[in-house]
């Protein structure tokens, strides 16, 4: 791939050499291949066909006990079997190779399947806590037994799916997206539990909607981070864990560099970072190896994965914006 397809926020006059320097060169790293989004398709499989099976269950039980709590458990698995569809076709899209078309590959496909999911996960929780609202102004007879045994097989296999998806939630905001799906659901089937043996012993009807809400209110606070910085992802915004500043610092205190311009860090996908940048070195040669020592230095000092840099003489003025400029 060459190192213009990296370079994405420059303007394309510089493939017809309006750019213009005194010397100028480019380097890119491709470090970040090897940190490739690791498959969870194995994951995905098993969370898909138990959650399948079981909103069939879970549904048709919560007709039987009258259950609002069940039924809005059942229709919460169901939107997230579509969440796990989708987070694991963006899996697998994210592995494909660049094309001419795409030089980044698919990758940014992670990054919309969970902006997706978190749409969708909030729109879910919105029409279960408006008929909770609609339950809580008339309840009606729930069959307690039934919602505990049912809401506890909801648990075991909801939490037994986010386990599945644990190890990857941390690095990769779409398998955390996956994660905080099947964690939700088992956070809402616990809350099932807990209302079916208040009722029992209480007769409160009106635990069962209450729980509900309580349950989506729990949702909507964990599931407003990931909507967050999955926007700030679509729009290219510098991820949360890296400081431009602090890039900034580093790159200018290369020996020989006086200016820093042109400095762009975004996500590529939800695992991978890039980078451009242009130093200015008076007076100095092209240095592969300045250049090959700094992308490493970027990985491992901020993991940035995929750093095109672009050295200067500085002897003409860049016709490119001067974005954060040092």
């Amino acid at each position: 791939m060459s190192s213009e397809s990296h370079h994405k926020h420059d303007h394309k006059s510089h493939d017809h050499g309006v750019h213009a320097h005194g010397s100028h060169g480019h380097g890119h790293s491709h470090a970040g291949h090897a940190h490739a989004p690791a498959s969870f398709g194995r994951a995905f499989a098993i969370g898909i066909t138990l959650n399948v099976a079981f909103v069939a269950i879970e549904a048709a039980y919560g007709i039987l006990a009258n259950s609002m709590a069940l039924l809005a458990d059942a229709g919460h698995n169901l939107s997230d079997v579509l969440g796990l569809v989708i987070a694991w076709i963006a899996a697998i899209l994210s592995r494909r190779p660049p094309s001419s078309r795409y030089t980044y590959g698919l990758r940014s496909s992670s990054i919309l399947a969970a902006l997706f999911n978190a749409i969708f996960l909030l729109l879910a929780v919105g029409a279960i806590g408006w008929e909770a609202i609609q339950r809580l102004a008339s309840p009606e007879p729930v069959a307690g037994t039934t919602v505990i045994v049912v809401a506890a097989i909801g648990i075991a296999i909801n939490g037994f799916t986010a386990w599945l998806f644990m190890a990857g939630s941390k690095g990769d905001l779409n398998i955390r997206g996956a994660y905080l799906h099947m964690a939700a659901d088992a956070a809402v089937s616990a809350g099932v539990v807990l209302a079916g043996i208040a009722i029992l012993f209480t007769g409160w009807l009106w635990l069962d909607p209450v729980v509900s809400i309580v349950i989506v209110l729990v949702i909507v606070w964990g599931t407003w981070g990931l909507l967050r910085e999955s926007v700030a992802m679509s729009l290219d915004a510098v991820p949360s864990g890296i400081s431009l500043e602090a890039v900034q610092a580093y790159l200018a205190g290369i020996p020989g560099v006086t200016e820093v311009h042109d400095l762009h860090i975004w996500s590529m996908s939800t695992t991978e970072v890039a980078l451009t940048a242009h130093l200015v070195r008076p007076g100095l040669p092209v240095d592969d190896r300045l250049i090959a020592e700094t992308s490493a230095a970027l990985e491992q000092r901020f993991g940035i994965h995929h750093s095109t840099i672009q050295l200067e003489s500085g002897d003409t003025q860049c016709t490119f914006a001067p974005a954060h400029r040092v």
